[in-house]
């Protein structure tokens, strides 16, 4: 038998139906600062863009490298 009285699973229920929302706001404010961040890289020239995309590349690369590492 469960213990769970129905508020308890209608807060849960409610939550539930919430999280898809916040994961929408938080997606789209790291997709804002991502674009304005973009940008101003972008103002500050080639050499910059370059180091920039090369620091990426190999912090993807070593994320994914973790991930398999971990799922193992």
């Amino acid at each position: 038998m469960d213990d769970a009285t129905p508020t308890t699973l209608a807060e849960e229920a409610l939550l539930g139906l919430l999280l898809p929302f916040w994961q929408l706001v938080i997606g789209a404010f790291v997709l804002v600062v991502v674009l304005v961040s973009l940008r101003r890289l972008a103002e500050r020239g080639p050499s910059r863009m370059t180091t920039a995309l090369v620091v990426t590349a190999v912090a993807i690369v070593g994320f994914t490298v973790v991930g398999v590492l971990l799922e193992s």
